[in-house]
């Protein structure tokens, strides 16, 4: 009896043994079907995806998480990324939750509001009234173009205020509840911080310049003003800090107006001072925060600009009807500009430059006689016009250069 329960129990760790073996076998062919994949792999296949599909992949696991979130990663995606054209327009019936009953419209509940964001308002309505009129509020779209053909894209974020800066794919809000502060935001990440108060003047009297320093890894925003005297103040805020600082301002008489946007490029902001007949531009080198005057190879005019190109400062001017030249700045040490280009297909009056694509090798031109875009591809030396989208019109025609990454501050 006992050499039976002896046998019967051999039989039974025997099967167990043999199971476990299967098992581990089936391991073994699994694992050869799947390879294992360094770290290093997996960066590498993650950082060449789409931005929405990114964004849902770092969901997947920690170690994506992790990944996707390292700053090592977010600076491969940025530099692999290309400049977009971000705007604001007003919202539209499909940007309103479809199935409301309200007189009011409601946006759809995966909507972003800057203001309700920054200070908790409850979309309730309160008395028959929404805290925020939802008809005051524009959405902030971006367009992509590519082969001649733009693409809009959408953050769903909507806000009150208007553009007034972007760098690296952040940008900076006017916060419209509370006057003359700021908002620094990443439409994608959704990730925003309120600034402190700094001096107060009029938009037509004030310029923003948003970049980074190379040397502290730390942004910075420039605030330029015109006081009552016809000086230029200027004082810094480096984002996430409690206070601005007061800097010297460029020198008396440089400035007469702030309608060009400051370009960010060379290690420095750089500004067109004058409307029209700017013979130069002040430039604010970013680690030392000094300014400088730098002579320009020709005399801008209304329709000229400066713009980024490469990394490097581009000028791009108007010689009659036919014919645009672009001028390269390397540095503001000792250098000189340099004829780079000279674009002569078909009539370039009309032209005014808004940005240099990072990877394409193109550049956008808008014309300021109907607002069309066009893109010239460096390479074949061809001008196209860009196929927008119906609806895809800016507020005010107003354009920025801008970039969809997961930088933060």
């Amino acid at each position: 009896m006992a050499d039976k329960s002896t046998s019967l129990l051999r039989v039974v760790q025997e099967r167990a043994i043999l199971k476990k073996e299967a098992e581990e076998e089936k391991k073994k062919q699994q694992e050869n079907l799947i390879p294992y994949l360094p770290r290093d792999c997996i960066s590498n296949i993650l950082v060449r995806l789409p931005l929405e599909s990114l964004q849902r992949s770092r969901l997947v696991c920690k170690p994506w998480y992790k990944t996707v979130n390292s700053p090592i990663f977010i600076d491969a995606h940025l530099s692999r990324s290309e400049n977009v054209l971000i705007f604001l327009n007003k919202l539209t019936k499909e940007t309103f939750h479809p199935f409301s009953t309200a007189s009011i419209p409601q946006e759809k509940p995966n909507t972003f509001s800057i203001e309700a964001r920054l200070f908790q308002l409850d979309a309730v309505p309160i008395f028959q009234q929404p805290l925020l009129d939802q008809r005051s509020k524009y959405q902030i779209q971006f367009m992509e173009i590519r082969d001649g053909k733009s693409k809009m894209g959408c953050f769903n974020a909507t806000c009150l205020g208007q553009i007034r800066a972007s760098c690296n794919g952040l940008i900076l809000l006017e916060n419209k509840l509370k006057k003359g502060r700021l908002v620094v935001l990443n439409p994608v990440t959704r990730k925003l911080i309120s600034l402190p108060l700094g001096t107060l003047y009029e938009p037509h009297d004030e310029s923003y310049g948003l970049v980074l320093c190379n040397y502290t890894s730390k942004y910075k925003l420039v605030h330029l003003f015109r006081d009552e005297m016809q000086y230029i103040g200027c004082e810094i805020l480096i984002i996430g800090a409690r206070s601005w600082k007061v800097v010297d301002g460029p020198s008396f008489g440089l400035f007469s107006w702030f309608g060009y946007n400051p370009i960010s490029a060379i290690g420095a902001l750089h500004w067109v001072p004058h409307v029209d007949r700017s013979e130069y531009i002040v430039s604010m080198t970013v680690d030392d925060e000094k300014f400088h005057k730098k002579w320009l190879p020709k005399i801008s005019r209304t329709g000229d600009a400066i713009v980024e190109m490469g990394g490097l400062l581009c000028f791009v001017s108007h010689e009659g009807a036919d014919r645009i030249d672009l001028w390269v700045l390397r540095s503001l040490c000792g250098e000189e500009w340099a004829k780079q280009y000279s674009i002569t297909v078909g009539c370039m009056m009309y032209m005014v430059p808004l940005c240099c694509s990072r990877i394409s090798g193109e550049m956008i031109f808008q014309s300021s006689k109907d607002s069309s875009l066009y893109a010239y591809d460096f390479q074949f030396e061809d001008m196209k016009t860009v196929e927008t989208e119906e609806g895809c019109i800016p507020l005010n025609d107003c354009y920025l250069p801008h970039v969809n990454s997961l930088v933060s501050w």
